[in-house]
């Protein structure tokens, strides 16, 4: 285990950010559900410029990678095309 108070300190940190991300991720993973299950498509319209929001600042602040940031982003705008 640390010794040093830095590296104590520097665990909490982590921790803490850790869960912080969690919640995000969490959260934006609930609104993409949410989001594909919508079978009308001006629901869907609606909430899709919310959820990228949501999806760019996760790829901005690297919780997810920015890659699948945007296979999430195509995948879901491809979806409300496909809708009626």
């Amino acid at each position: 285990m640390a010794h040093h108070a830095s590296a104590k300190k520097r665990i909490r940190q982590n921790e803490a950010i850790r869960l912080r991300n969690r919640y995000y991720a969490v959260t934006m993973r609930n609104a993409v559900r949410k989001l594909r299950s919508c079978e009308n498509k001006e629901e869907a319209v609606k909430a899709l410029p919310v959820v990228s929001k949501m999806i760019d600042k996760l790829a901005k602040r690297n919780v997810i990678h920015k890659n699948k940031a945007a296979n999430l982003k195509s995948k879901l705008a491809l979806h409300i095309n496909k809708l009626a």
